[in-house]
């Protein structure tokens, strides 16, 4: 198993190589195939979730060889007009207030239900550990992703993923469930009473979903 810190988290909060004024997808997915490549690692099952699954799929598109497998759980492939109206409320006031209260505002509106609790938690607990320009790239990155997730919608890449989604992911889960409809390689499974971060709140059910679907791959 190899754990992938993005650009500005964990241990890769200060790169070594240049600074990036402005985050893409593309970039930062060239930045994970640099770090396979360097472990001579030719094809990989991903697992990722929220944020992570759509780099994910930017990957399947660009390399699919290099895909075998997705796991993606919490999927983001839409924001409907309510992660819309957030995404511009939050660039229009990303430069006044503090960042971290615009991140428990959207932690809240995604899992609002008592049970998503340890969610946002984690959620916050991890943006604090972002520094506000580091927060401010990514904000960009993701309030500008509609474009990539409508052709995500659109292309079935054709690699097997399985999508595991909470019963109370309101905000996501219905594209989901209209998307595996059309994707012949995709297959979903919702755990019941779970919110987005399907992996922190129910992590005995997506662990017991996971290994059931690579085991199946083997």
């Amino acid at each position: 198993m190899l754990l992938v810190d993005l650009r500005g988290h964990g241990k890769s909060k200060f790169p070594l190589g240049k600074q990036l004024k402005k985050y893409r997808f593309d970039t930062l997915g060239d930045e994970v195939m640099e770090v396979l490549d360097h472990l001579n690692i030719e094809r990989s099952h991903f697992v990722g979730i929220s944020l992570g699954t759509i780099m994910i799929r930017e990957l399947a598109d660009r390399y699919p060889d290099r895909v075998q497998s997705m796991i993606l759980g919490g999927a983001v492939m839409k924001l409907n007009v309510r992660g819309q109206l957030l995404m511009r409320m939050g660039v229009l006031l990303k430069s006044i207030v503090p960042y971290i209260l615009l991140y428990k505002l959207f932690a809240f509106v995604i899992m609002p239900r008592k049970n998503h609790r340890d969610s946002r938690n984690m959620f916050i607990n991890e943006a604090r550990k972002l520094y506000q320009k580091e927060f401010k790239r990514w904000f960009a990155l993701a309030s500008q992703v509609n474009p990539l997730l409508s052709v995500f919608r659109i292309n079935d890449p054709g690699i097997p993923t399985l999508y595991v989604m909470g019963s109370e992911d309101h905000m996501f889960l219905p594209t989901i469930s209209q998307l595996v409809k059309n994707h012949k390689s995709s297959q979903l499974e919702v755990i019941h009473q779970c919110g987005h971060v399907v992996n922190i709140e129910q992590p005995a059910a997506f662990n017991r979903l996971t290994l059931k679907f690579l085991q199946s791959m083997a």
